[in-house]
């Protein structure tokens, strides 16, 4: 079983970056492929990106790419979202997600995910 806390958030102006981390403990942290989703007042979850075990495949939400990069690195236990130009729809608690599997097939839906984070705000502001 693995544990998951995120970092990062906060307060930015809209155009801004931010990144934020999420550290892994509990199990061997290459062994999952790994994920960020956002939600919103009001809204559902929304899936922000993927990164497969090794890193080699990425894949990320139509509203984020370009815009956001999802990288990791296995010696640090620690999976990274890179934010770049952020919007005010961007405005969200944002999740940090893994899954024990080696597929290198996106994981988009909630329910593919095993392990949450609590969650770290990111605000942007008009």
């Amino acid at each position: 079983q693995v544990q998951l806390v995120e970092s990062g958030g906060g307060l930015v102006q809209a155009g801004g970056s931010l990144r934020l981390s999420c550290t892994a403990s509990g199990d061997t942290f290459s062994r999952y492929a790994m994920g960020w989703f956002r939600q919103a007042p009001g809204k559902e979850r929304e899936f922000v990106a993927h990164i497969s075990w090794s890193g080699g495949n990425i894949y990320h939400a139509e509203p984020v790419r370009g815009r956001f990069t999802i990288s990791r690195d296995n010696a640090k236990n620690t999976v990274y979202l890179q934010m770049n130009a952020l919007k005010p729809e961007d405005t969200a608690v944002y999740y940090c997600v893994a899954v024990k599997t080696r597929s290198v097939v996106a994981n988009t839906h909630p329910n593919e995910y095993d392990y949450w984070g609590q969650g770290t705000q990111v605000t942007v502001s008009s």
